[in-house]
């Protein structure tokens, strides 16, 4: 049995992300993916939806509104960018509350809540390594694709439409928008400001103005700094 998927989200990127992440698991498959909930609406009339992955802040109409007005709702996911919404969430029972950007990791958790809530489905457990998320990327520059591993990592930096790829040894240049390559990325990554992206694991101290890896300083935007602060005391 198919668990019918509706995605209803604004942003393309992240919508993209989630049918990702749904394609690795068989017993899933995306109906629809809207960009308002008013075209929820309209899906919900005509198809027999069993989950819903959710985005909060929309134009016309938020996720919670949207939710609130629905008499006979299917599950919901929850997928935002931000957590002041968590506790309201909650209350309306959905299964899970999702922080962007959405690691496969977190999603996958998420997805077994789900299914633990089906008495007729048994919860998914192992998943092959050719669905599971690898510990590596290819980029693309000087007309080959190099493998990086993820642990290789120190910090990506935006370069107008090119990323540098900062590793312990070299750096790569690689064509690709910041916002693109950051959806690729484990959960451990963190973006700190509109032009950078640092490993998590690599940092060595940090102010509210900034990440320190050893002596590279990097900047935190003041429209990332509440949220990243509040990843970092975690």
């Amino acid at each position: 049995m198919k668990i019918k998927c509706l995605i209803i989200d604004d942003e393309p990127l992240a919508a993209s992300l989630i049918e990702a992440h749904v394609a690795k698991v068989p017993n899933l498959e995306v109906i629809a993916t809207c960009i308002n909930a008013l075209e929820g609406f309209e899906i919900l009339k005509t198809h027999s939806i069993d989950l819903i992955f959710l985005d909060i802040q929309m134009p016309l109409l938020t996720g919670i509104e949207f939710l609130k007005a629905l008499s006979n709702p299917p599950k919901v996911i929850f997928t935002t960018a931000y957590r002041e919404y968590a506790i309201e969430s909650y209350e309306l029972e959905v299964v899970d509350y999702l922080l962007k950007p959405i690691s496969f990791d977190r999603f996958f958790k998420a997805i077994n809540k789900f299914f633990k809530t089906i008495e007729s489905i048994a919860p998914v457990h192992t998943i092959t390594d050719s669905q599971n998320t690898t510990d590596f990327i290819y980029v693309n520059a000087n007309k080959k694709h190099h493998k990086i591993s993820f642990s290789d990592i120190v910090y990506a930096e935006s370069i107008k439409d090119y990323i540098r790829i900062h590793l312990a040894d070299k750096t790569i240049v690689t064509k690709e928008k910041i916002s693109e390559f950051e959806h690729k990325l484990p959960a451990n990554f963190l973006r700190t400001h509109r032009s950078y992206i640092v490993n998590a694991d690599k940092i060595t101290a940090y102010t509210v103005n900034d990440i320190e890896i050893g002596n590279i300083e990097i900047p935190i935007g003041i429209s990332y700094k509440k949220q990243l602060l509040e990843k970092l005391k975690v």
